[in-house]
């Protein structure tokens, strides 16, 4: 009895410290969305009120219908994010399941080279990124910010791990059925990933979607910048908009909250490389 009570006082301790973790956590994103309906003096006031005084929409209006490059920093990242994902999601899964399933020449050499590349801090690589881009002629291009971004060594390290672990029955079934190597990856193995790959797309979209530092190498044309970029122009040397960041922030939400909501059900799954159903 006392064993069953020591373990009821821990589950509720344990819940209590995470919904107070969680309240701390939304505080700033509800104080961020109440902001996105308040003017600008009302928020360089100082008050910390969750309800707007005036309530408005105005700043929705004007980065939609007054800053004419806001459209095209939505759709920039969108594009950039969608085309990213999607890439990776093929490229990484090849490459994983190809060290974890083919016995090539050079397979370990390649999977250590892998590894290699997952011990480089990525921010050692912008400047030999510039140049190479440079040199291809794509600064201020989509290629420029999609191609270096197509394939994550951390993901293809991810796969193989999960690959590993994929039950070589259903591979031997489905080449008894006459399936080949490229029609067992794509008709039977991919499948059966989907929790794996689920977890792979929320984090290299997030990834994309929130990436500050290579569009603001890459991009000196405001047209090309992407939605972090653009909201940094809300910010000026002698005031800051904060009612029209906060509102743009909100939309920078969105999409990335859709992924998550939509790919949420594959994400424990994932993240734990389970193997087939």
């Amino acid at each position: 009895m006392n064993l069953s009570k020591g373990r009821q006082s821990k589950g509720v301790l344990l819940y209590v410290i995470l919904i107070f973790y969680a309240v701390i956590t939304l505080i700033p994103f509800l104080w961020a969305l109440s902001s996105s309906f308040k003017t600008l003096g009302e928020i360089v006031s100082g008050s910390m009120s969750f309800i707007p005084q005036k309530f408005t929409f105005e700043n929705y209006k004007t980065i939609f219908l007054q800053e004419p490059l806001f459209s095209r920093w939505l759709f920039n990242s969108v594009l950039v994010a969608s085309i990213v994902t999607c890439f990776n999601l093929l490229f990484n899964s090849m490459s994983g399941y190809a060290l974890a399933r083919i016995d090539f020449k050079g397979n370990k050499f390649w999977f250590f080279i892998v590894l290699a590349v997952l011990m480089i801090p990525g921010q050692i690589t912008i400047i030999p990124l510039y140049l190479i881009i440079k040199e291809l002629g794509w600064l201020n291009s989509y290629e420029g910010i999609i191609v270096p971004g197509l394939v994550s060594a951390t993901f293809i390290f991810m796969m193989r791990q999960f690959f590993l672990s994929f039950p070589k029955e259903l591979e031997e079934a489905a080449e008894i059925d006459g399936l080949g190597r490229i029609g067992t990856f794509f008709r039977v193995v991919m499948p059966l990933a989907k929790p794996a790959l689920a977890a792979q797309a929320i984090f290299i979209f997030l990834g994309a979607w929130n990436d500050f530092l290579r569009p603001l190498i890459l991009m000196s044309d405001k047209s090309m910048f992407t939605l972090p970029l653009g909201l940094n122009t809300f910010k000026g040397q002698y005031i800051s908009f904060w009612n029209l960041i906060m509102a743009a922030s909100m939309v920078f939400t969105i999409p990335a909250l859709l992924v998550y909501a939509f790919f949420n059900r594959f994400f424990i799954k994932g993240v734990t490389f389970t193997g087939g159903k």
